[in-house]
Parts: C-alpha cells; structure tokens; sequence
C-alpha cells in the first residue's frame, strides 16, 4: 500500500549471513543492509530505510520476515 508521500510500510527478506549475523533484503525496492545480531540488524534495516527514502517519504512500518534456508523431504 502506498501513502502520499510513499509506501505505508517495507518488507524486508532476513536471512543469516554465511560469516555471521543476518543480511536484509527489502522486497521491491533496492535497500540492502547487514547486521551482526538481531537488535543491531533492526538499526541498521531502520538507517538504510531513513536513508533511500529520506525522513518525509520513510515508510511508517518495517516487516522484518527470516527466512530459513530448509529443505523438507517429501
């Protein structure tokens, strides 16, 4: 959904990084960020959101979804 100014909100894809900590991937729109533990990712997905679209444009809610690199036999 889309306000006037922007996005109601951002949906970003969390998996673990291979060296440790989580990447964060926003779905639809080009923001990347890293985070060495849960609290210090939700900072930084906060910062590189504040960043693209600036404090006017900014997106009211960040839905952070982890995702888990599994496989389940059938």
């Amino acid at each position: 959904m889309t306000g006037a100014n922007g996005p109601d909100e951002i949906i970003f894809e969390v998996t673990e990084a291979p060296e440790g900590g989580y990447n964060a991937r926003a779905l639809g729109h080009s923001v990347f960020t890293q985070g060495e533990d849960w609290n210090d990712l939700k900072e930084m997905v906060r910062d590189a959101v504040l960043c693209h679209f600036g404090d006017q444009e900014a997106p009211k809610l960040i839905r952070p979804h982890f995702m888990r690199k599994e496989a389940i036999a059938v």
